[in-house]
């Protein structure tokens, strides 16, 4: 999808003056609003929607913009999760080949006042409004929400002495990092509908501070998910992000995050992995997380044209006696000299889990992170069944642009478990297993090979407001799929296309 524009329009800079005898900016800038409109001299307002035909209103230092943003997304479906439902819940009705439709709708209307020392007050405000035609993915359809999506107010200073600051509260967008763990603040599917698209990222309520100077960017957050009522953990979450970027294009962060309260369960591995999986109601509640990220600046000379990425990731929590880790390597090489500009970009992504032989609990819990392809998805389509924890994916992307227009993109994973006899997903595969002849009840798999996954994307940029995208998977089963159930497990296909506007 594409970037939402800043919430932050860049308003007129006004002269800095003496204010020793002049009324509070807000004043003065009101004054001269109703002046200029009065005398009839705002001529640079129509001059600068011709450039942006969403700008409201621009003068003495308030500019006010709206926004929209829509999306529809054709969906199709076959042998949804390996067609697993013939087996495992054959009356239960699901249809594992699925065609529907879903769309949504995001206005909203920012603001932001300059005052004459370069400080500014300013604020957004958004709704989004989804719905699915027909039945999606997870059997939910026909159905949508309306939500609130933005609703804060921020005030940030021009730098000085080096250091600008910024505070904002209210419900908004916050992305930590590579979106590891803090990203999506909203949920989105089921009853709201949209499943695909997935429209909402604003948390329900945020309160966000930054210091920021040579460099350098500190952010301090509390934040409270917009998660949906009916799997709504009550979770709050705070921390700190220290972050460096330099002028080449690399950086550097380190993240912390400490959930102050949650409903929200983990879920434990039987001993040895025979027998049922244990529930811990409530066990993410003081669950403590360090990321490390960092990408490199440009290199020159034999290593020219590469770029490489990492992440690491720690979680602790002594409640449930929780020690869990993750991380990520990427390595990229551009093609500069041949036609398209093609990118190869390889990765490898592991997230621990829980190990049946230990007391401690190690599964890794991936809190609030950008699901999507390009970001921290786990395989196309397995990526709907495997949640980044007790996996590890082997990735290759290829991107090609045949015009500055066009991107085609393929990507391939190769999926497998870290620990075997292990929950995957929460619950996933928890089944009797007679092998030997003696029936137990076991979590997990025992076969690391889980999927391999395809995705060819085709993107398009029609204007610079629309965004045309389309593409075709297939997931592969591996045999720690295939032994969950008895008789044939087929090849899960789908495909999709869409359009998005943004203004």
């Amino acid at each position: 999808m594409p970037t939402a524009h800043s919430d932050r329009p860049i308003g007129a800079v006004v002269q800095h003056r003496d204010r020793s005898a002049t009324p509070p900016a807000w004043a003065a800038a009101l004054a001269a609003t109703l002046a200029a409109f009065a005398l009839g001299t705002v001529p640079s307002l129509a001059q600068a929607k011709e450039q942006d035909p969403m700008l409201i209103y621009d003068a003495a230092g308030l500019k006010v913009r709206g926004h929209f943003q829509a999306g529809l997304n054709l969906v199709s479906e076959t042998n949804l999760f390996w067609n697993f439902s013939n087996t495992v819940a054959p009356g239960s009705g699901f249809d594992p080949d699925a065609e529907w439709i879903e769309g949504y709708v995001k206005p909203g209307l920012s603001f932001e006042n300059m005052f004459d020392d370069g400080s500014a007050l300013y604020g957004k405000a958004s709704a989004v409004v989804s719905y699915t035609g027909g039945i999606d993915a997870y059997d939910f359809g026909d159905t949508g929400r309306l939500t609130l999506e933005e609703a804060y107010l921020g005030f940030r200073t021009d730098a000085h002495e080096g250091l600008a600051f910024d505070v904002s509260v209210g419900p908004r967008e916050l992305r930590l990092g590579t979106g590891m763990l803090i990203a999506n603040g909203g949920s989105s599917g089921f009853e709201r509908g949209a499943l695909k698209f997935g429209p909402r990222k604003a948390w329900e309520m945020a309160a966000i501070g930054k210091v920021s100077g040579y460099g350098f960017t500190g952010t301090g957050f509390y934040v409270d998910p917009n998660e949906r009522p009916a799997n709504d953990g009550n979770n709050k979450l705070a921390g700190l992000d220290v972050r460096y970027d330099a002028p080449e294009g690399g950086y550097l962060g380190l993240t912390y995050i400490n959930v102050l309260e949650s409903d929200s369960p983990y879920i434990q591995a039987p001993p040895g992995g025979v027998g049922a999986s244990t529930i811990l109601p409530g066990a993410r509640e003081g669950t403590n997380a360090l990321n490390v990220y960092a990408k490199t600046n440009p290199f020159t000379g034999a290593l020219e044209n590469w770029v490489f990425t990492t992440d690491f990731a720690y979680q602790w929590n002594n409640a449930v006696n929780l020690r869990a880790w993750a991380g990520r390597v990427q390595a990229g090489y551009t093609f500069a000299a041949l036609p398209w500009t093609p990118t190869l970009t390889y990765s490898y992504q592991t997230f621990s889990g829980d190990d049946p032989t230990t007391m401690a609990l190690e599964r890794f819990d991936p809190l609030y992170y950008e699901g999507s392809p390009s970001a921290w998805a786990t395989g196309s389509k397995s990526s709907m069944v495997f949640i980044n924890s007790n996996v590890q994916a082997h990735g290759l992307a290829l991107r090609v642009q045949p015009s500055r227009r066009d991107t085609v993109t393929l990507r391939y994973a190769h999926i497998r478990v870290n620990q075997l006899r292990s929950p995957v997903q929460f619950g996933q595969a928890t089944r009797v297993d007679t092998t030997g002849g003696t029936a137990n009840v076991i979590a997990g798999v025992t076969d690391p090979h889980l999927s391999d996954d395809l995705f060819l994307e085709y993107s398009r940029i029609i204007n610079p407001n629309t965004f045309l995208t389309a593409g075709v998977s297939i997931s592969f089963p591996g045999r720690g799929i295939k032994n969950t159930v008895v008789g044939d497990v087929p090849n899960w296909t789908g495909g999709f296309v869409n359009v998005v506007v943004n203004f």
